[in-house]
């Protein structure tokens, strides 16, 4: 274990080893990750893996566009097959009001650059017959979506960071920040100290906690969202499919198994990872009505996992103006995965050149909730 570094990041998911990947990539290489559990063992490895630039916010689209084209160079520049699929996203609207705000939203993202379109009900049931598309009045399809393995990515960023001189802790917990007259002076684990000053929380569902260990408020709360995957079938499904208002999301692996899952409105924060068998019972019921081909599917695994909310549903990538060097890359409301290769490279360029080069993240500043927001709608 080392005595100092010059950078250590907390929370070894997607979010943090992409950090650490970044971070040695353009040359700082004395960088330590600790992470209490296993790498990809809290929200990233319970995930569902999709990846979506179609949102109703401009700054996630934008994040979402700069990631995308850092997954289509995945492999060539980690150096790892993560079962990276360009299969789509295909978002349902059942009601006039989702009519409304796909309309707007479409346009929005067209004008930020994105391949996007509206089809309508004869158009999707044209595209995708296997589907029961009653209720439908129309849908938006974006083919450069798609979806990956999130456990490999993790590992890619992992090995890949540790191969340029990064060391990664896993089964090490952080147990406090050393902060003195405002400065950061060092982390406190269960393997020892490590001398920094600077610390980066990436540390997803506990990101709250770990704030506080430096004496830092931050508005997130964690709330349990579940999963299911059933036996491996046939590949028929491309694209993920989402519906917001009947509050569900699937795709189809690449080994041909099927995942599935959805929000719950009743569930207050917590830390819990147990499954539920309400869940279950509702999914199975829903499910079939809208793909009729899964009736006899039979589920093999069923998890849950953590969702870091933050007040607005979008991330909360900032600074502490309270210390020095403390950044944190949290709140990321069920989307760290699609989101993490951008923000992986703006929190390095952030942390070596003092701002963000590629995509500008100063509106996913702190500073936003003192001045009124504009919630993120496209959320399961």
């Amino acid at each position: 274990m080392r005595a100092e570094a010059s950078v250590v990041i907390i929370g070894g998911g997607i979010i943090g080893t992409a950090i650490a990947f970044y971070l040695c990539k353009k040359g700082l290489k004395d960088v330590v990750l600790v992470e209490k559990s296993y790498l990809s063992s809290g929200a990233t490895g319970r995930c569902g893996g999709g990846i979506r630039q179609q949102w109703s916010e401009r700054m996630n689209v934008r994040l979402a566009m700069r990631s995308v084209k850092l997954f289509e160079r995945f492999e060539e520049e980690v150096g790892m097959d993560i079962e990276y699929y360009h299969g789509g996203y295909l978002l349902l609207a059942y009601t006039d009001e989702e009519v409304e705000l796909f309309h707007k939203n479409v346009a929005m993202q067209q004008e930020e650059g994105l391949d996007v379109r509206l089809l309508s009900k004869e158009e999707t049931k044209e595209k995708f017959p296997f589907m029961n598309l009653e209720g439908l009045k129309l849908a938006t399809f974006c083919p450069t979506d798609g979806h990956a393995n999130p456990h490999l990515a993790t590992m890619a960023y992992a090995k890949a960071a540790e191969k340029m001189g990064a060391m990664i802790l896993t089964h090490t917990e952080v147990t406090d920040i050393d902060v003195q007259n405002g400065q950061i002076k060092g982390v406190l684990t269960t393997k020892g100290y490590i001398k920094t000053s600077v610390v980066v929380n990436a540390a997803g569902g506990f990101s709250r906690e770990v704030g506080l260990m430096a004496g830092v408020e931050l508005p997130t709360e964690s709330y349990r969202h579940q999963i299911f995957v059933t036996e491996p079938l046939e590949h028929i499904l491309d694209p993920l499919v989402i519906s917001f208002v009947n509050n569900f999301y699937i795709r189809q692996t690449k080994s041909g198994n099927f995942i599935m899952g959805q929000g719950d409105k009743d569930e207050p924060p917590s830390h819990k990872h147990d499954p539920s068998w309400r869940f279950l019972v509702e999914m199975t019921e829903k499910m079939p009505h809208f793909f009729p081909f899964l009736k006899e599917v039979r589920v093999l695994r069923h998890w849950a996992g953590l969702y870091n909310m933050s007040p607005d549903a979008q991330p909360i990538i900032d600074k502490s103006d309270k210390l020095s060097d403390f950044y944190f890359a949290i709140g990321f409301s069920g989307h760290g995965f699609m989101l993490a290769p951008a923000v992986g490279e703006a929190m390095a360029d952030w942390i070596i050149y003092g701002s963000p080069k590629k995509v500008d993240i100063s509106n996913l500043k702190m500073e936003r909730f003192s001045k009124g927001v504009s919630r993120e709608k496209n959320v399961v």
